[in-house]
């Protein structure tokens, strides 16, 4: 009778186990989803602040500078 009871509540205890992992490996799963969306929008946000065309318009327009002369241009080979 006693080893029915061990048996039975090892079971019971094995069962609670795998449930609680199956809550962890979807919690995980769910984290893992939300890194790589937030590593794409970081990516593209990269992209976005590496863009010739915005580089050149905050030097233009924020910074007052301009584009060289072609006799400003020295060309190093």
């Amino acid at each position: 009778m006693l080893f029915l009871i061990v048996s039975s509540l090892f079971f019971v205890w094995s069962r609670i186990q795998v449930i609680q992992l199956g809550y962890e490996i979807s919690n995980a799963l769910k984290e893992r989803r939300a890194l790589v969306e937030t590593n794409k929008k970081l990516r593209i946000e990269i992209a976005t602040l590496k863009s010739y065309a915005r580089i050149e318009r905050l030097a233009t327009e924020e910074l007052g500078m301009s584009k060289p002369r072609p006799d400003q241009v020295i060309v190093i080979r």
